[in-house]
């Protein structure tokens, strides 16, 4: 796949550079336990057309400084082991586990040394006055982690992680290739889904109240949400030889959630996606629609539609050379409950089968390859 000029407009995927798109611009297409915490949308987050569903190039972000140099996606495994933490709870275990989603084994497939943390691990959280920083993993705190005060104790812990911190059972490389971890990996849980606020509401600016925050507070916002974000911006553009990978926070099945609510964290999670990084001029983040994925099945919720045509999608297409974001042919719930909103093991297995080839793509234009 060739990509030539930058745009104003964003395929989607994960996202590094300044958007580009294909020298030809591709049609749009109607595509036929616990610890977590405490209506369907039908348009193209590409075109906005109701219906319309794109598959659009892509949102590794690769920028051409010369309009007439091209470059190509690479889909392939690392050359070399590299290390990664992915930082989670309930939910990101049971997708490492190599009896359930089947992350670990596919990142260990792919020349990934994974380490993770998860409830109770490392320093004590300063910012909020108690427990470990481990335990906190809403929006809001992504603030502490990545721009508090006491960002430096916790990032130099994370950065030298390389313990299993979960009940579930998988297996890593063999070796672990030394130095500190090059990929951050983080996702917030499902209750993070329950946005308040309104879809369209813009990133908040100054002081924002979510800092240090829990979800289950009522300045977890759309609006307050976008800003944490944004401020992570900063620091990530000052740490360009780490590669910081958002997994979004999944769904809530819809006994658990409204459609009001759940109208925003699909909303916000596609400004993620198409917006976030629209002047972001590094190739060091990157963000992969977790909860997307999870919004459509194969018929029930123990049957994944990874390789489908229909149904929503955030994958690498071998065929179009290109990254789909498909975003309009399932609801804005759920579609792998498993009782609770926790994902069933053929929804984890989805995630993984479309984020490897991602993540792989973004790691070789992060390191200009």
């Amino acid at each position: 796949m060739k990509l030539s000029s930058c745009a104003a407009i964003t395929a989607a995927g994960i996202r590094s550079l300044p958007v580009c798109l294909l020298s030809v611009i591709l049609p749009v297409f109607l595509l036929p336990g616990a610890g977590c915490g405490g209506d369907k949308s039908s348009s193209s987050a590409v075109s906005g057309k109701t219906g319309e569903v794109a598959r659009t190039a892509t949102d590794t972000r690769i920028r051409s400084i010369d309009a007439n140099q091209s470059l190509s996606l690479n889909p392939n495994q690392p050359g070399t082991p590299v290390r990664l933490v992915f930082i989670h709870h309930s939910v990101g275990e049971d997708w490492l586990d190599d009896s359930k989603g089947g992350l670990a084994k596919a990142l260990k497939g792919n020349n990934y040394f994974v380490s993770d943390t998860n409830y109770g691990w490392g320093p004590p959280d300063a910012d909020a006055g108690s427990e470990n920083i481990g335990d906190h993993t809403d929006i809001g705190y992504w603030y502490s982690w990545f721009v508090g005060q006491n960002s430096p104790v916790y990032l130099s812990a994370l950065y030298n992680e390389s313990g299993q911190h979960t009940s579930a059972t998988y297996m890593r490389l063999s070796e672990n290739p030394g130095g500190e971890n090059e990929i951050v990996m983080f996702k917030s849980c499902f209750p993070n889904s329950n946005l308040a606020g309104n879809p369209d509401d813009p990133p908040s600016r100054g002081q924002n109240l979510l800092r240090g925050q829990s979800a289950g507070e009522v300045v977890h916002t759309v609006q307050n949400a976008k800003g944490i974000y944004n401020d992570l911006l900063g620091y990530f553009a000052t740490r360009q030889d780490k590669l910081f990978v958002v997994a979004t926070a999944p769904p809530l099945i819809e006994s658990e959630t409204t459609p009001e609510a759940a109208a925003n964290a699909r909303a916000f999670n596609r400004w993620l996606v198409n917006d976030w990084l629209e002047d972001y001029p590094y190739q060091n983040v990157a963000v992969f629609d977790f909860y997307n994925v999870l919004t459509s099945n194969g018929g029930s919720p123990e049957i994944s539609d990874s390789g489908k045509s229909s149904g929503n999608h955030h994958r690498y297409s071998p065929e179009l050379d290109a990254i789909e974001y498909v975003t309009g042919q399932g609801s804005n719930f759920s579609a792998y409950g498993s009782g609770d909103s926790h994902p069933t093991a053929a929804g984890g297995q989805k995630a993984t089968d479309e984020f490897i080839e991602l993540l792989n793509i973004s790691y070789h234009a992060w390191k200009g390859e």
